[in-house]
Order: C-alpha cells, then sequence, then structure tokens
C-alpha cells in the first residue's frame, strides 16, 4: 500500500483538472454515493497509471480546506466502502486523518485493482480527465486486457481442458447478469456474450474464450468435473465420534449458488426443533441451532477455501453434541493462526467468488461473518463458537446446546 507524503498529496489537491484526485467539501448528501463512484474508478485506473487515486474529504473543489471536524465516525465510514459489498472486487484502499494546507482533511488512498473492471452499484466507472464517467464498451475491453498482464488470484485462473461451451449461457444471461448489473446498462448493452463473458471474469477474454475458476464454479454446466474438489460432503453421524453410525450422507455438487443451496436444505432438514415446556407458561419453540449461524459459517468455508491444488472438499460433519464446517486451507493472506477470528482482520483468497457470492445474495456485507455467527450463537443460547486452525485447514465448531 502505497502512502503519499504531505508534499505529494498538497499537490494533488492543487491540481484541480487532476484525474488522480476527487475533492469533496463533507460526506453528506449524495457524497457517500460519489465517493464510492470514485473509489471504484480509481480502482479501474483506466488511463494505467499504476498509481494511487486520492479522495480528499474536507476541501473545496479548488483545493483549500473546507475546515470539515475530521470524526472518529466519519474516518470509519470512508473505510466501510471497503467491505460493504457496493464496490466488487473489494477495493485496497485506506483511510488517514491528514493535516494539509494547515487543516485536517480525511484522506482515502485507493490502489489500482489487479482485477478490473471494478463496479459499484452494476457499474463500471472509469476517469475521463477530472470527471468521473461509466465505462463503453471499448474502455470495458481496455480494463480486461489489463487484466491479462496483472498477478491474478486463482479464481480467475483460467482451466485450459475446459471450453466456453462448459457454461451456462442460461445461467449467465437470466441469472448472473440481472444481478450483477443496473437495469439501465444491460439495456444499453451492445456487447457481445464473449465480451460480457470476460468483463465478469467468466473467461480470460473475448478472443481467449478459456473458462476461469470462476466462471465454472458460478456458471459452469459440471463444474466437478473440472475441480474435483469443489463440492460439500455432508454427513449426519449418529453419535459423537467420526466412527459412529452414519445416518445421512451426501456429497453436493454443482455450481457455488446450487451447492449452497442444496446444502442449507440439508442442514434445515436436520436442524430439528425442540419444545421447551418449562420455562414459561407457554410452549417456546427453538432450534438446536440458529439458521443462519451455520449459514453464516457455511459461506465462509465456500468463500475462504482453496480451490487450488486439492481435491478436497468442504467438509460439514454433523454430530449429536456439534456441527464442524471444515474449510481445505488454513488462513489467508493477513489473516494468520495466532490472530484468526479477531475482529476487524480479514482478507481474501478468492476475492471474485466473493464477488459472485455478493451478487448471488449469499453475502451482504464483508468481513461480519464469524462475528454474526458468535452472535446468533449467543442469543440461541448455544455455546461460543470454537476454531481450529492449522496451515492446510479451518475448522469451526458449532456446539449444540447443553
Amino acid at each position: 500500500m502505497i502512502r503519499l507524503s504531505d508534499e505529494e498529496l498538497e499537490t494533488l489537491l492543487d491540481d484541480t483538472e487532476s484525474d488522480r484526485a476527487e475533492r469533496k467539501e463533507s460526506f453528506k448528501g449524495d457524497v457517500p454515493k460519489k465517493a464510492r463512484q470514485a473509489v471504484c474508478a480509481f480502482a479501474n485506473d483506466l488511463p494505467n497509471y499504476n498509481l494511487p487515486g486520492i479522495l480528499f474529504i474536507g476541501t473545496k473543489d479548488n483545493g483549500e480546506p473546507s475546515y470539515l471536524d475530521i470524526t472518529d465516525q466519519l474516518l470509519r465510514s470512508l473505510a466501510d466502502m471497503k467491505t460493504d459489498g457496493n464496490i466488487l472486487p473489494l477495493p485496497v484502499l485506506s483511510v488517514e486523518k491528514r493535516t494539509l494546507k494547515g487543516a485536517e482533511m480525511a484522506v482515502v488512498t485507493v490502489m489500482p485493482s489487479d482485477m478490473p473492471p471494478v463496479k459499484y452499484d452494476g457499474r463500471i466507472w472509469i476517469r475521463t480527465g477530472p470527471r468521473r464517467a461509466i465505462a463503453n464498451e471499448q474502455d470495458e475491453r481496455i480494463l480486461n486486457e489489463k487484466r491479462r498482464y496483472k498477478n491474478i488470484p486463482f479464481d480467475i485462473y483460467p482451466i485450459p481442458s475446459a471450453q466456453i461451451t462448459d457454461l451456462s449461457r442460461i445461467i449467465f444471461e437470466n441469472e448472473y447478469l440481472p444481478a450483477a448489473f443496473a437495469a439501465d446498462v444491460l439495456e444499453a448493452n451492445n456487447r457481445t456474450y464473449e465480451e460480457r463473458l470476460a468483463s465478469c471474469k467468466m473467461i480470460v477474454s473475448p478472443d481467449e474464450t478459456t473458462p476461469t475458476v470462476l466462471g465454472l464454479l458460478s456458471i459452469g454446466k459440471t463444474p466437478q468435473d473440472f475441480l474435483s474438489g469443489a463440492y460439500v460432503q455432508f454427513l449426519r453421524i449418529d453419535g459423537i465420534e467420526l466412527a459412529d453410525p452414519v445416518i445421512d450422507e451426501e456429497d453436493i455438487g454443482g455450481t457455488l449458488v446450487e451447492m449452497l443451496r442444496r446444502t442449507e436444505e440439508k442442514l434445515s432438514a436436520h436442524n430439528r426443533t425442540m419444545i421447551d415446556i418449562v420455562s414459561s407458561p407457554t410452549h417456546n419453540k427453538e432450534l438446536a441451532y440458529p439458521p443462519a449461524a451455520i449459514q453464516q459459517i457455511l459461506y465462509n468455508a465456500a468463500l475462504h477455501r482453496t480451490y487450488e491444488s486439492t481435491n478436497s472438499p468442504a467438509r460439514v460433519y454433523w454430530f449429536n453434541d456439534r456441527i464442524e464446517i471444515i474449510s481445505p486451507g488454513g488462513p489467508y493472506g493477513n489473516v494468520t493462526i495466532e490472530n484468526f477470528g479477531s475482529s476487524g482482520i480479514t482478507d481474501y483468497r478468492n476475492p471474485n467468488i466473493a464477488d459472485v457470492l455478493k451478487t448471488f445474495g449469499f453475502i451482504q456485507a464483508f468481513g461480519r461473518g464469524i462475528a454474526t455467527a458468535r452472535k446468533l450463537m449467543q442469543e440461541n443460547g448455544n455455546p461460543d463458537l470454537e476454531f481450529q486452525t492449522t496451515s492446510s485447514a479451518v475448522v469451526c465448531v458449532l456446539k449444540g446446546k447443553s
């Protein structure tokens, strides 16, 4: 992450025609929306500066201070732009309070994305001189081409043995596109099928139509033919040991959406209601586990697991006293064995899969799954989550009520 000096920031403030800077007097009214558009445009870096773009909060259009009070709440609101799920893939940005030209300002530094195009609210925003604009077909082609020369994550690696015919056009056009892009963008779309797939990272490029890992997992007809470990193994065990009798089992494959929905159905079928006739005059119906807590951990397993060089599935083992959800691959990036589960510490092995899960509605915001699950378990009267973390796997244990 690049941190510009005060002199460099003041130079951008003084250059009112810069396409690397956006200035706002406050963070009220429609500014949060425009600020996200600016972050999206800086992340796309259409001019290919390979330098950060800067959003200044607390300065007038001419670069002079507006003397805004830079509070902790304002800084938190700016930081939320990174993880609220409206800008996809997730941008790389930092938020600071800086003293420039003798006044405090909030400075948001946005790094160019390795995975363009980046979207905000279903639209691809770019910088055209000092202004923001929505990308046209040629702009998207340039952004797609930039991606091919970056150090990309595994979830958008090409799978050479797959062909474009292994992707479902029906799912892509009828389910994914309407969820991913604003209606007016789709109506004005003159792009070819291949160009649209490439823009969504489902294939390498319009000219190189090899499907990516993301494409096969999102809209593939038979994803497990190419990614053999990309499924969920479910076991319902009548006991508390793995060697005890198995009363229900299923290997659940298909696309990410199909896999998660079918697994949720299986979990729901086994989450039996308990009747409490003691603690109150009326009968209280309680579930053994809060469904949303199990969902959060399941989604985390699908999102954060490794899909590279493994035949191991994600595993959901339901015992009589607990549920174990096992995700192949240990912690990634900023998340380590030592700080796993700590508040505010997140990283993404599969940032583009995160985009798809958000698009299909499985994730509303990022970095809050474990905290949400913990809160729901507590409210339902269950013990706290337990994690067993190694370099090759993460096991989450949800314990039943005692």
